[in-house]
């Protein structure tokens, strides 16, 4: 008897698997994107930041294409597409997070700003224009030449997950 009960949730479970995937909309990373979206450009993101960090501007871009190729099925076109993504970055700064009791910072914060213009040619309505801002801190004792690419590394990957999720999840 529990065998089959087995079995028949193992068939329900396989059924409703199917179901969802093959529906185009819902995916198991959470995003929701219209079936008729079917290609993506992604337009190089320069460094207009006070502060130039020499290949920032290429490590985000790049990011932000990793994350639509590992999480989606659009198909990466330059030009005419059903979603476009452009913008710069704007931001890119080091400021003292946390003082001591001598007047000292603890912690440091770098921080990163990117403006973002999404242009959704299927749906409008979902187009946006903003800014997203992410920071990470660091130990006084550091210095941030000595931590900053693994900084730069983290604080891009949280802002791509904050543009993908603004752009196609709607949760």
């Amino acid at each position: 008897m529990r065998a089959r009960a087995y079995i028949l949730n193992a068939v329900i479970f396989v059924m409703i698997f199917f179901l969802f995937k093959g529906c185009g909309i819902y995916s198991f990373t959470g995003a929701s994107i219209d079936p008729k979206i079917k290609t993506i450009d992604i337009h190089y993101f320069p460094n207009r930041a006070e502060i130039i960090v020499p290949t920032l501007a290429q490590q985000f871009t790049d990011a932000l294409i990793d994350k639509f190729r590992s999480q989606t099925k659009l198909k990466l076109v330059n030009g005419s597409a059903d979603v476009i993504f452009e913008g710069e970055i704007t931001g890119y700064n080091t400021i003292s997070a946390a003082i001591q009791g001598n007047d000292k910072p603890a912690q440091n914060r770098l921080t990163i700003t990117i403006r973002v213009r999404f242009t959704n040619n299927i749906k409008p309505e979902e187009s946006f224009d903003q800014s997203f801002s992410r920071f990470e801190t660091y130990g006084s004792t550091q210095s941030i030449t000595a931590v900053e690419s693994q900084l730069i590394v983290t604080i891009i990957d949280l802002l791509t997950e904050d543009i993908f999720n603004k752009a196609f999840v709607n949760w």
